[in-house]
């Protein structure tokens, strides 16, 4: 079973060549996130995370959960190293300065994020959680609210929760049926049932703060009626002391595929007199507070799809080139002795896709978080349009993509395992079980395809898409002219791509209003072709800024590939060295040649409409 250790090399190049941190630290807000500082950091992360969290894995998978009467213990060790997570500032490096975070870019915070995840999912989803309560507190709570639960929530001292969904509801919102009565205080008490709350109860923080969905009397129906309410599980007093626990408990807790250190927690409200809450926002306001909550969740739950990519991909590749079995073509081998797996073709086919799309992923997911830094700092109304536009399409594309891949790919890891993956013991099971939850929660991955397709295709009346769509087009453009053999190779693959992206965008978008069953059935081969071509892309830029670091060192990626080990690139603040800027270039082209050609072979599944969809009747399925 492999250890974890943060691939902080590409996340610094990703940073810097992708994410573009250098330009973000040059507003004020970021002056103190340069790459150096970054890398220092990530440094420290890497390090905190493989030893402290990492090591925990294993045995919060194979002990799980104490449940006992509402109370919900983690196994040895969580609750220390929650303390020691908190302690070194870990949980509010990128949030406001203003109450007590480090004040970092999201994409740095991203890739901290990153490293937590990979070491231990179930652990990392307490900060996931308190971190979309926190913006969406941050965005729409009053400056009470605000100054009373941040800081302590920001440090980690508190955590919180999104509790949205209902036993008969699901992930239609609008049925929810939880009440909240005003009362003479300006307060509201609180009854009703949510499932599927992540750490709704737990022992590693003195308070959580549940972030509730819920309907005031004579509330419009549907979506149009919900508010959201702050329900601490203690109610705090003027001093910011704790005070009497609030009439809200864990009924239970779920029994899962997997992340089994994870309480999944069905939540009631109201047993007794009433859960006292706070209005967040406006009434009938919660919708657009929910989806505050849920765009930040999105991006870290699609970054679930990469953090698990990576981990399976280390222990696949570690038990590779140690496993040995049969003889490779072409070995030369004494009498009886065996290849070790790595050697042969298949086995390496699957590490290259598995370390091709978690880079392609890692550029995805790091942009994404980039545009948002980027539509926080600038000061121009056009470029904060353009970053929001971004966001607002790649934030579908990381959560749906990257979660259907990540479950892909950590499937692959057992399969290079061969029969000791499907085999506990060896772990590679883990990272597949936990991948699966990723695809459902935060919106199921058939929900991102819609909102892509419905909501984000005809943004800004198609131009959003057209600009993306043209930016890709003129890198494919800049590659397929270039002498470099690989280069251009990677640029007719992503030629071909885009060209295959623009097509099915353009017979999404004329059948939106004519015919939007047919959208809908073309979304999800479309978030996958669109997901697919952005990856490719962005790993051509990476190609395209490889070359030309190594360029400036006077070689080409052959004479890189078999220099000395070591070394740093003149000419930039990553310490990349030859090989690793080579082999960038490889997994570029493996990328290109190998799954970029799936997005033209998408085409058809997303302008074949949906008649087929409904051609057996419903009780013949």
């Amino acid at each position: 079973m492999s250890d974890y250790s943060a691939p902080i090399d590409d996340m610094l190049f990703v940073l810097e060549h992708v994410a573009d941190l250098e330009a973000l630290a040059a507003h004020e807000r970021f002056a103190h996130a340069d790459l150096e500082t970054a890398g220092a950091l990530l440094d420290e992360a890497g390090r905190f995370m493989s030893a402290e969290l990492a090591p925990l894995n294993v045995t919060g998978d194979q002990q799980g959960l104490v449940f006992d009467d509402g109370v919900i213990t983690h196994p040895p060790g969580f609750a220390e190293a929650y303390r020691k997570f908190v302690g070194a500032g870990w949980n509010g490096m990128a949030f406001d300065a203003d109450f007590g975070g480090g004040g970092m870019p999201w994409c740095v915070g991203l890739a901290v994020q990153e490293m937590l995840t990979a070491a231990n999912m179930a652990f990392s989803l307490c900060p996931l959680l308190t971190q979309g309560a926190i913006d969406a507190l941050t965005h729409h709570a009053d400056e009470t609210l605000q100054q009373t639960f941040l800081p302590r929530m920001i440090s980690g001292e508190w955590s919180g929760t999104m509790n949205l969904t209902e036993p008969h509801a699901g992930s239609d919102v609008g049925a929810l049926t939880s009440r909240a009565i005003p009362q003479p205080d300006g307060s509201y008490l609180i009854t009703g049932t949510k499932i599927f709350i992540t750490y709704g109860e737990h022992e590693l923080v003195s308070n959580i703060v549940h972030l509730v969905l819920a309907r005031t009397p004579d509330s419009p129906p549907g979506t149009r009626g919900i508010s959201l309410f702050l329900v601490p599980k203690y109610l705090v007093n003027p001093d910011g002391s704790l005070g009497r626990r609030n009439d809200l408990r864990a009924v239970s807790t779920e029994h899962k595929i997997g992340i089994h250190a994870s309480p999944t927690c069905v939540m009631s409200y109201g047993d007794d007199e009433g859960a006292v809450g706070y209005l967040v926002g406006p009434p009938n306001g919660g919708m657009r507070a929910m989806f505050t909550m849920m765009n930040n969740a999105r991006l870290s739950v699609g970054l679930q799809g990469l953090a698990l990519t990576e981990r399976a991909y280390q222990q696949a590749r570690e038990y590779a080139l140690t496993r040995k079995q049969g003889r490779a073509i072409g070995a030369e081998l004494p009498p009886g002795d065996s290849s070790p797996i790595v050697d042969h073709a298949d086995v390496r086919r699957m590490l290259l896709t598995m370390r091709a799309n978690a880079e392609a992923m890692r550029c995805v997911m790091y942009l994404n978080a980039a545009a948002i830094d980027r539509s926080i700092v600038t000061t121009d109304p056009d470029e904060r349009q353009r970053a929001d536009e971004l966001t607002a399409i790649l934030t579908p594309i990381s959560k749906g993509w990257g979660t259907d891949v990540g479950v892909e790919m950590t499937s692959l890891g057992v399969q290079v395992h061969g029969g000791m993956g499907y085999i506990e013991e060896t772990g590679a099971a883990q990272h597949w079980r936990d991948s699966r939850i990723a695809p459902i929660y935060e919106g199921t991955n058939g929900i991102q395809a819609a909102d892509l397709a419905f909501r984000k295709l005809p943004l800004g009346g198609g131009e959003a898409m057209a600009r993306l769509i043209g930016d890709m087009g003129a890198t494919a453009g800049e590659l397929g002219a270039s002498d470099d053999t690989h280069l251009a190779a990677i640029g007719a693959a992503l030629g071909d791509g885009v060209a295959a992206m623009g097509d099915a965008a353009m017979w999404l978008g004329g059948q939106l209003s004519a015919a939007p069953n047919d959208v809908a059935a073309g979304s999800t081969p479309f978030m996958r072709l669109a997901g697919v071509v952005v990856g490719g892309w962005l790993l051509a830029r990476s190609a395209q800024s490889a070359a030309g670091l190594l360029q400036a060192q006077g070689l080409t990626a052959e004479q890189a590939r078999d220099a000395a080990p070591g070394g740093s690139t003149p000419g930039s603040d990553s310490s990349a060295s030859p090989q690793f800027l080579a082999d960038k270039i490889t997994t570029a082209r493996f990328y290109a040649d190998q799954i970029l050609p799936t997005a033209r072979g998408l085409v058809p599944a997303v302008t074949g409409g949906a008649d087929l969809f409904f051609a057996i009747p419903a009780e013949r399925l």
